[in-house]
């Protein structure tokens, strides 16, 4: 497709890497497409970095027309840029779109907008071991009315972040407190989407649990308020009595890809991975008679992170002595050395620039 690219004339300062933080510096360019009904996608470019102008009545500020994704740009020690599995992040926010109607992008197109947009922000890709440059593709609707309805016109965009290391200081387990009084999403809702709406919804359980000196929390389901969900914004994994066990696909649970990445290592390794509903009785019983062994989140910016301690009401349960467990551990090497091209891709899944 043809992409329309102006280069900045005001090239920023590169941050030194010690310094990165996440979503704090943002690369010189960014990429901008329209969408119009009866027109489709048109105006493909890549301008530089800046503010954007939206009508006091766009869709997105009015009704939460909005959908977004997370990658990385990873480099190897050899100087080479690699992408772990990004078609997977095209086809959810394809899914992301269809679910909040807003257009999708036809695949091929998506993959090469990528490419491009990376190619030129290459210097930005950072070469330290747990670097990365962090993409940021996102869509909003932009109609200039109010009125909830269908979205006719729609922004494109992508931005990048050079991104530190998730572990500066090792991977220390986490504590986290058990939600009971809100939920994240609901069956038949905007769960399995990757949307603004559904982070927002997840502010005040935040907060809460950070004042009583916890870093998440873990989501009960919307109906029943007893299968366990997701750990903040990642999806989560217990290991009970040598089993692994991930909550399924149900509707109201975001499908992530490393996720996904996870059950196929752990497959491929002999572990028995089970994906069904796992319910805070069932958790709490493993906890209590220690057949709880292992517990972690896994998602983009952590790849995975050992859970520690789980407090559910004002009870605290001790998991692996506060230590990250040998799957865990395992997960990372593993995942992290194929993003970083440090061990063979037997799984085919990294795309190389």
């Amino acid at each position: 497709m043809e992409i329309k690219i102006t280069k900045t004339q005001a090239p920023k300062a590169m941050p030194k890497e010690s310094e990165l933080g996440f979503g704090q510096y943002f690369s010189d360019h960014m990429f901008v497409m329209d969408y119009e009904a009866g027109k489709g996608w048109f105006n493909a470019r890549i301008v530089p970095f800046g503010n954007i102008s939206l009508h006091p009545a766009s869709t997105v500020l009015h009704y939460g027309a909005e959908i977004f994704e997370g990658l990385k740009a990873y480099r190897t020690e050899d100087g080479r840029v690699q992408l772990f599995r990004p078609m997977e992040n095209i086809k959810r926010l394809n899914t992301s779109a269809e679910r909040m109607c807003l257009p999708t992008i036809d695949e091929g197109d998506a993959l090469e907008i990528l490419e491009t947009f990376v190619r030129l922000e290459e210097k930005w890709v950072p070469k330290s071991f747990g670097t990365s440059l962090y993409l940021r593709p996102y869509m909003f609707g932009n109609d200039e009315t109010l009125g909830v309805h269908t979205v006719h016109r729609a922004t494109y965009m992508i931005i990048a972040s050079p991104s530190g290391s998730y572990y500066k200081e090792g991977i220390n387990p986490v504590k986290i407190m058990i939600e009971n009084e809100d939920v994240r999403t609901v069956r038949g809702g905007t769960g399995y989407a990757k949307c603004g709406g559904n982070y927002a919804a997840s502010t005040r359980a935040g907060e809460r649990a950070n004042k009583k000196g916890y870093s998440q929390v873990l989501w009960l389901d919307g109906v029943e308020r007893k299968y366990i969900e997701e750990v903040g914004a990642m999806n989560v994994m217990f290991k009970i009595n040598g089993e692994i066990i991930t909550p399924e696909l149900t509707g109201s649970i975001l499908p992530g890809i490393t996720r996904k990445s996870c059950i196929e290592v752990l497959k491929n390794l002999g572990y028995k991975v089970s994906e069904r509903l796992l319910s805070i009785d069932e958790l709490l019983e493993a906890m209590k008679a220690g057949k709880l062994e292992e517990a972690w989140g896994c998602g983009t910016a952590a790849v995975v992170s050992p859970i520690g301690r789980l407090m559910y009401q004002d009870v605290e349960y001790v998991i692996n002595n506060e230590k990250i467990g040998e799957v865990t551990q395992k997960l990372y090497d593993i995942l992290t050395g194929i993003q970083w091209g440090k061990i063979e891709d037997t799984y085919n899944w990294v795309h190389k620039l």
